[in-house]
């Protein structure tokens, strides 16, 4: 009966959060019939199982949550992410368009703008583009998805994305893990999702099949939509109805000041994981009154923050005068933060729940008896939770909360470097993702003003089949070399 709970209590989690329902109010109810199945106490499961592992996850994670939608918001209202997306159309043209696309989601999201923030600016941006290169409309979500939820999300070194975070504390790793492996990845997604596109252009012309009706961008209308905001703020950092807030300006900024705040967020994240943090006094750490507590446990995530706030300093202070009110735009980037955080958190705490089960035994042994060894058993995992839940960082914190202390200890048994398993349950989690239900493939669609049925089959192959070629790549390369 308590295998029988886990499923059924999955099951509702999934199909009422696809239906629009609140993640908020499911995860405790579908914590509650897996704990009900297996004869379990209901009240301690869920005020203190589930709501201890959830709290715990907002105290862990909140700053970069906080500070990453506030640099989001700060680089969308200072104009800096349109100046990025028009140098980008400037000098890559209607010619390579596609390209155009895909790197601009690329540069702004590696620089720590979160995932909607890019959807919203660069849509626009993307119809232009598709328009004059006569690229059909349907082939924007794909190029869109490629350039800002696949490699800047999982692979690159130091990305200072939710998902490259939430590995950290459990492995005691830096942002930085596995960086040889990360470059690798990274290529592979890109080379393979920009070789589909280009096939899909090529054929579509040869059909010829051009742009499409001009429709007008329904960013704001997707913002307030309640079922698209429903689903998106389980996978992704940002609230999007916090995008029609604050006041956006109305003069962009010169190229460099637009780049500079980027360049901040990869350069101090560096600087702090490699350089500073290493060669701190922590001793303090190990005083009561901090857990205790060691520097593996917390220095990921303070590098990071540190890097956020740095970056967002930069952007007022090179933007100051382009912000209508900037006092709004930072109470919008602040709020945009606290709906995600708390569903991502609900998520883990039913999590946390299934985990304490009896019959969670049998599902630990089965992922562990995945043939292909540890790294096969942790990419499953990642795989199979962050596309059931529809979110990367959901699917990757209930993984890891559940059966991190095994793998480490596998690891340890094993040899495997712990920055291996970094990289890999973040590639794993950066893949089945983006399933039909994923918040971001349909905020991405209706900002597009597209359809599943148009769609996804090419968002699939450019954000899930390549994202996969490339953990699997990765998995072989790391058992044969290692981590590198």
């Amino acid at each position: 009966m308590g295998l029988l709970g886990i499923l059924a209590g999955l099951g509702l989690l999934v199909f009422l959060s696809y239906r629009g329902w609140s993640v908020l109010l499911l995860a405790p109810a579908a914590a509650l019939v897996v704990a009900l199945f297996a004869a379990e106490p209901l009240l301690a499961h869920w005020t203190i199982t589930f709501m201890s592992s959830a709290a715990g996850f907002i105290a862990q994670f909140f700053p970069i949550f906080l500070l990453g939608a506030l640099f989001g918001k700060l680089m969308e209202d200072s104009g800096s992410v349109t100046a990025i997306a028009r140098f980008m159309t400037d000098k890559l043209g209607t010619r390579r368009a596609m390209l155009a696309v895909v790197l601009s989601g690329a540069l702004v999201t590696y620089g720590g703008v979160s995932l909607f923030v890019a959807f919203f600016v660069l849509a626009p941006m993307a119809a232009v583009l598709f328009g004059g290169a006569g690229i059909p409309r349907r082939l924007m979500p794909a190029a869109l998805a490629l350039g800002t939820s696949t490699f800047t999300m999982s692979a690159m070194p130091g990305t200072p994305s939710i998902q490259n975070a939430i590995p950290m504390p459990f492995f005691g790793t830096t942002p930085f893990a596995a960086p040889g492996l990360g470059l690798i990845a990274s290529a592979i997604m890109l080379g393979f999702g920009l070789w589909w596109l280009g096939r899909a252009e090529s054929r579509a012309r040869a059909a010829g099949e051009g742009f499409g009706e001009l429709l007008p961008t329904p960013a704001g209308a997707v913002a307030t939509d309640e079922l698209v905001r429903e689903r998106a703020t389980v996978s992704q950092a940002f609230d999007p109805a916090e995008a029609i807030h604050g006041a956006p300006g109305t003069s962009p900024p010169p190229v460099a000041a637009a780049f500079a705040p980027l360049v901040v967020v990869i350069g101090v994240n560096l600087l702090m994981s490699l350089v500073l943090l290493p060669r701190m006094d922590v001793s303090y750490l190990a005083e009561p009154r901090f857990g205790p507590t060691v520097l593996s446990a917390v220095g990921g995530v303070w590098s990071v923050s540190v890097a956020l706030a740095a970056a967002i300093v930069t952007v007022v202070a090179l933007n100051f005068r382009r912000f209508p009110a900037l006092r709004s735009s930072v109470d919008a980037g602040a709020n945009a933060s606290v709906l995600p955080i708390l569903s991502v958190a609900s998520l883990v705490g039913f999590g946390s729940v299934v985990a304490a089960m009896p019959a969670f035994e049998v599902v630990r042994d089965w992922v562990l008896g995945i043939g292909g060894g540890p790294l096969v058993s942790l990419a499953v995992a990642t795989n199979v939770l962050a596309g059931l839940t529809g979110s990367a960082s959901g699917g990757l914190t209930i993984a890891l909360d559940s059966l991190g202390p095994t793998f480490m200890q596998i690891a340890a048994d094993y040899g495997i470097d712990p920055a291996l398993m970094h990289r890999i349950a973040v590639m794993g989690s950066g893949t089945l993702d983006m399933m039909p239900h994923n918040g971001a493939v349909v905020t991405l669609l209706a900002v597009c003003g597209c359809k599943h049925r148009q769609s996804y089959f090419d968002l699939a192959m450019a954000a899930v089949l390549g994202p996969l070629l490339a953990l699997v790549v990765v998995i072989v390369l790391g058992s044969v070399f290692g981590s590198f």
